[in-house]
């Protein structure tokens, strides 16, 4: 029962990033506007590609890793993204000075629950009782 429950909480959160993600490739205007009025073509584009992608392959995997049963360990890859998105704003601030704003602390927040719940889920769906169960072996002897 408890099975489905993760199963559940992982799928919602793959649908909220499938959403993000496809809006960053229909109307990723919200995104432009973080990046500032000096972003140019170029920069539109890349934006839209590359936090696309970044969201809609993050979704995908924690829908494989939701869904079939035994493939737990898809969820990793979602969360070694947004680990590593976590670790670039880590890295920012204190290597390089980045400023701190009220956006970049919720964009960690986001990470860092993301990481424990696909982490959290991955722990809980590898474990033994996830598995499926072996198919029955016969005698052909009879």
């Amino acid at each position: 029962m408890i099975n489905w429950a993760v199963r559940g909480v992982v799928l919602l959160w793959a649908a909220l990033f499938v959403l993000t993600g496809v809006q960053g490739l229909t109307a990723a205007a919200p995104y432009f506007d973080l990046a500032g009025p000096q972003l140019d073509p170029t920069g539109r584009n890349t934006i839209r590609a590359d936090l696309s992608s970044f969201f809609l392959v993050a979704a995908a995997f924690a829908i494989i890793g939701a869904v079939r049963p035994g493939a737990s360990r898809a969820l990793i890859v979602p969360a070694a993204l947004f680990g590593t998105a976590l670790l670039g704003r880590l890295l920012g601030l204190v290597a390089f000075g980045d400023t701190i704003t009220a956006a970049i602390t919720q964009a960690m927040i986001a990470e860092a629950i993301s990481v424990a719940l696909l982490l959290g889920a991955y722990w809980h769906l590898s474990r033994p009782g996830d598995a499926p169960a072996p198919a029955a072996e016969t005698d052909p002897a009879g």
